[in-house]
């Protein structure tokens, strides 16, 4: 006879949202990263990422996102509000290489504040719709939104943002030669349970959660750090998530900028920011 795991057998309705999001999240994952920027109706640009996403058709192209009401008080996202105004906005694939930028991104920062520039991203015009795009994505895609399904009332309850590609940006850099995208060049990320996520070329790693609070982003960056010969985008990012600006004059010294990088790939800002700043 064989032999069968004990099972947790558990209806939804038996326990809180909030743990059932986190078993959904668990559970069906890894899941690609949808990192959306939009306009409000008056032209104030927001960029957020989101992990209930993918693509549904090629023809037409149709891809579907869905910024979910909170858990913890059932508002909602300026994303949301954007696309239901607009109905526009760019869906731009995350690398490796933007992975800490794009997890600073996802900070509540108020409405109006630019996330692009919070995050160290670059805007690049669209061509046809009229949320920028993010210019160091691999793959950029211009979208019109076609309908906004809401799946609930309640916190937790998502939005089906159906959307219909009208133009496509791709890296030349990604592709190989027969002019296909190369998933080791794309190298691209995708959401797990928790702090976790997955990297095409290698598996897991993780990446802690943004500050509760608002970090302080990456442009209150000192200029000697911000525009480090040596730091990438990700070392930024990381150094961005803090509450306040340590105390000290920034040094723009090569060799100190190459140790606080050491130290950020071993997890240790604290130790980086005490290189950084004397």
């Amino acid at each position: 006879m064989p032999t069968f795991a004990t099972m947790l057998s558990i209806s939804p309705k038996d326990i809180k949202t909030a743990q059932l999001h986190g078993y959904l999240l668990g559970a069906v994952s890894p899941r690609p990263i949808c990192f959306a920027s939009t306009v409000d109706s008056d032209g104030n640009v927001n960029l957020s990422p989101y992990s209930f996403f993918n693509v549904f058709s090629a023809n037409p192209p149709i891809l579907i996102f869905s910024p979910a009401r909170r858990v913890r008080d059932n508002t909602t996202k300026h994303t949301l509000g954007n696309v239901i105004a607009t109905k526009e906005v760019v869906i731009n694939i995350v690398s490796y290489d933007m992975v800490q930028q794009m997890s600073l991104s996802s900070t509540e920062y108020a409405a109006g504040v630019n996330e692009f520039v919070k995050a160290g991203f670059t805007e690049a015009p669209s061509v046809k719709v009229k949320p920028p795009r993010v210019a160091e994505a691999p793959v950029q895609l211009e979208c019109k939104v076609n309908e906004v399904v809401a799946l609930g009332n309640e916190g937790g309850a998502g939005n089906l943002v159906i959307c219909e590609v009208v133009q496509l940006h791709i890296d030349e850099n990604i592709l190989d030669a027969d002019g296909k995208i190369d998933p080791a060049k794309i190298d691209a990320v995708a959401r797990m349970g928790g702090n976790w996520y997955s990297r095409a070329k290698t598996g897991m790693f993780e990446v802690p959660k943004p500050l509760s609070t608002l970090g302080i982003g990456v442009d209150a960056l000192p200029e000697a750090i911000r525009f480090s010969t040596v730091l990438t985008g990700n070392d930024l990012g990381m150094l961005a998530n803090v509450e306040q600006l340590p105390s000290g004059d920034a040094s723009a010294d090569i060799k100190m900028h190459k140790k606080a990088q050491a130290l950020l790939g071993q997890g240790d800002l604290t130790a980086a920011w005490h290189t950084l700043i004397k």
